[in-house]
C-alpha cells in the first residue's frame, strides 16, 4: 500500500513541478495534509502530549550541531535568483511574516508595520549596536540602518547573493553604517572581537536544531552591561503547542523546502533560558501569515513570464536544464499556495507567529 501511495505521490509532484495542477484542487488537498498533520503531533492527552514534547526538548538539547542542513536551505530559498525573489515580494524584500491589523493594507503597508512592531518591542533607539541574526535579502538591516542613523548595524547571513543585494541597496541609499557578514551559524563567532545592545532574529530559529547552543552563542555576543539590559528579540513561526521537525520521508514540503527544518511550539524557547532570561511574549495570528502568502503569490502570478525567464537562465547558468528552472517557478507557487492555506487553518488558531523578548544574563 505505502509503495502504491509513494507512486501516486511521485506522480502528484511530477505534476507540481509542471504547474499542471489547478489551485481549487491544491488548496483542499493542502488543507486536508494540514489536518493529518495535526493528528500525527496529537499524543492523544495533555499529559501524552507533555510527555511527548520533554521528549522532543531533550533531543535537540543533546543534538551536537546547532544546524542541521543549512547548505539545503540555502540551495531551496536564499540562494535562489535575487532577481526572481525579489519579483514576488513587497518593496522591502521582507520575506517573513507581515502585519495586517485591518486585513487591508497593501504588502508594502504590512511590511513597514511589522519592522516597526520590531523596532517597538525590542526597545530600539538612535546609537545602538545592532545584530540582524539571518538578515534574509536585508529588508531588516536596511530599514535600521536608515532608520537610526547613528547606530552600527550588522547582518548575518549564510547567503553570498544575500550580502551582494544588501551591499547594493545600501551604496545606492548611501548607508555607511551597515555591514553584512556572510557566515554559517554553527560555526561562526565574534570571540570578544564585537557585542551588541540589541540582537534580532527573524524566521532564523526554524532553520536551527539545539536551542540551548544557539541562546548560548547569542548571550555571548549581546554587551555586558551593568546599567542597561542588553536585549534579544525573536520573531518564528510555530505551531500553538507542539514542536516538530521536518524530517526526510515527511513530504513534498519537508523534501522541497524546508531540508532540516523545525517547527517550533509558541513555548519552546522558554525552555532555553540557561543564557538568557526571557522578559515579554507575543502571539500573532496566523492569518496574517496567511494573508503574506496570498500577495507574494499574487505578485508572482503577475510577473509569471518574466520570473519563469529569469528561472530558466538562472538555472542554465548554473550547469542545469531549463526545466529545472520551470519547476522552480512553479514550487514557489505551490509554497506559497501551501503556506496561506497551512497558517490560515482553524482561523489562525492553529500556526502562527511568536515573538519573543529576552535579556542577557548579568
Amino acid at each position: 500500500m505505502s509503495s502504491l501511495t509513494d507512486r501516486v505521490l511521485e506522480v502528484g509532484y511530477g505534476l507540481i513541478d509542471k504547474g499542471q495542477i489547478p489551485d481549487f484542487v491544491l488548496r483542499p488537498v493542502i488543507r486536508a495534509l494540514c489536518r493529518q498533520r495535526l493528528r500525527e503531533i496529537d499524543a492523544g492527552s495533555f499529559e501524552a502530549n507533555y510527555a511527548a514534547k520533554m521528549k522532543w526538548i531533550e533531543g535537540v538539547r543533546a543534538r551536537s550541531k546547532i544546524a542541521d542542513l543549512t547548505e539545503k536551505a540555502n540551495e531551496q530559498h536564499y540562494e535562489v535568483s535575487t532577481k526572481f525573489m525579489l519579483s514576488c515580494l513587497g518593496p522591502s524584500a521582507k520575506y517573513s511574516c507581515c502585519l495586517y491589523p485591518t486585513g487591508k493594507e497593501s504588502l508594502e503597508q504590512a511590511e513597514i508595520l511589522m519592522l516597526e512592531s520590531y523596532c517597538e518591542k525590542a526597545q530600539l533607539r538612535d546609537g545602538l549596536d545592532i545584530l540582524d541574526l539571518g538578515c534574509g535579502w536585508g529588508s531588516l538591516s536596511l530599514y535600521l540602518a536608515q532608520k537610526y542613523p547613528k547606530s552600527r548595524v550588522i547582518g548575518l547571513s549564510n547567503s553570498t547573493t544575500q550580502k551582494s543585494h544588501i551591499d547594493s541597496i545600501a551604496k545606492d541609499r548611501g548607508l555607511t553604517n551597515l555591514e553584512i557578514i556572510t557566515a554559517d551559524v554553527n560555526a561562526f563567532d565574534f570571540d570578544g572581537s564585537r557585542y551588541f545592545d540589541r540582537i534580532l532574529s527573524i524566521e532564523m530559529f526554524e532553520h536551527m536544531k539545539n536551542y540551548k547552543l544557539l541562546m548560548a552563542k547569542v548571550s555571548s555576543w549581546l554587551r555586558p552591561n551593568d546599567t542597561e539590559d542588553s536585549l534579544f528579540f525573536v520573531h518564528i513561526f510555530c505551531h500553538r503547542t507542539t514542536p516538530y521537525h521536518f524530517e526526510e520521508g515527511d513530504g513534498w514540503m519537508s523534501k522541497t523546502f524546508f531540508s532540516g527544518g523545525t517547527m517550533p511550539s509558541h513555548d519552546l524557547l522558554l525552555y532555553f533560558q540557561d543564557d538568557l532570561t526571557h522578559i515579554r511574549s507575543w502571539y500573532i495570528n496566523g492569518k496574517h501569515y496567511a494573508q503574506t502568502s496570498e500577495d507574494w503569490l499574487k505578485i508572482q502570478d503577475s510577473n509569471t513570464k518574466a520570473g519563469l525567464a529569469e528561472l530558466e537562465k538562472d538555472a542554465i547558468a548554473k550547469g542545469m536544464s531549463k526545466e529545472e528552472g520551470r519547476k522552480a517557478f512553479y514550487r514557489f507557487r505551490v509554497f506559497y499556495i501551501a503556506c496561506a492555506e497551512f497558517f490560515a487553518l482553524n482561523g489562525g488558531q492553529e500556526w502562527g507567529v511568536g515573538h519573543y523578548l529576552f535579556k542577557r544574563k548579568a
